[in-house]
C-alpha cells in the first residue's frame, strides 16, 4: 500500500456521467481521518502511518494518552497504512478524500455481511441431488470420509457460519469525490453492511500516482 484512508459505508445510490450513463455507486463517508502515529524504519523497522476514524465512546486510559499525542480524541476505527508516501502527513493532521482523484483505481477492504449458519449448497455452491419424488436425497452434504482415513479430514467443506470475514475488492474506480460532504463515490459495490467501516487504498495492480499535492496543503 502506498496511500489510503478510512471510512464508513453509507449505502448505494446512482449518478449520471457526463455522457448520460447511469452509474451505480457506493457512498463512503471519509471525514475526520486523523494521523495518530508515524512509524519509521529507525524506530519500528517499517514505514507506515496510523489513522484513526470516528470518535470512540468507551475508551481506556492508554487510548486517551495515545490520542492526546495527536491532539485529538480517541478513535473507534484505527488502522495502519503502510508505505512511505503517507509519511508526508504530520501527526494530528487530517487526511481528506482528495489524496485520491476522480477516475483513480482503488482497492476496498471491509467485513462482509454475516449470514449465519448456512448449508453447503449456499456456502460452497455445491450441486444438489435429484429433486424428483423418488430421490430421498436433495440438499445433503454427501460423503464426509474416505476408505483410507476413516475420518473427516481437516478443511472438509461443510455447513457452517457464512460471512463476517475480511474481504477486499480490487480494481474499483472512484466515480466522484465531494470534499464539502466528505464522501467518496466508488463505482460498484464494496464489502460490508451499511454503516460498517472500510479501508480505501490505492489499487495494488495499478500504477497509482503519488498523493494529490492538494491533500498536503
Amino acid at each position: 500500500m502506498a496511500k489510503g484512508i478510512l471510512g464508513k459505508k453509507i449505502g448505494m445510490t446512482q449518478i449520471f456521467a457526463e455522457n448520460g450513463e447511469l452509474i451505480p455507486v457506493t457512498v463512503v463517508e471519509v471525514g475526520g481521518n486523523i494521523v495518530l502515529q508515524k512509524k519509521t524504519m529507525e524506530t519500528d523497522g517499517y514505514q507506515s502511518v496510523q489513522l484513526g476514524y470516528c470518535d470512540a465512546k468507551n475508551v481506556t486510559k492508554p487510548e486517551v494518552g495515545h490520542a492526546k499525542k495527536a491532539n485529538t480524541s480517541p478513535k473507534r476505527f484505527v488502522k495502519e497504512i503502510a508505505g512511505e508516501e503517507m509519511l508526508a502527513f504530520e501527526v494530528g493532521q487530517e487526511v481528506k478524500a482528495n489524496i485520491f482523484v476522480e477516475g483513480e483505481i482503488v482497492d476496498v477492504t471491509g467485513t462482509s455481511k454475516g449470514k449465519g449458519y448456512s448449508g453447503a449448497i449456499k456456502r460452497w455452491n455445491f450441486h444438489r441431488g435429484p429433486m424428483a419424488h423418488g430421490s430421498g436425497y436433495h440438499r445433503g452434504i454427501g460423503s464426509m470420509g474416505e476408505r483410507t482415513a476413516l475420518r473427516v479430514k481437516k478443511g472438509k467443506k461443510m455447513a457452517g457460519r457464512l460471512g463476517g470475514e475480511t474481504k477486499t475488492i480490487q480494481n474499483l474506480k472512484i466515480a466522484k469525490i465531494d470534499l464539502q460532504k466528505n464522501v467518496v463515490l466508488i463505482r460498484g459495490n464494496v464489502p460490508g453492511a451499511k454503516n460498517s467501516y472500510v479501508i480505501i487504498t490505492n489499487g495494488v495492480k495499478e500504477n497509482t500516482p503519488a498523493i494529490n499535492p492538494e491533500a498536503l496543503a
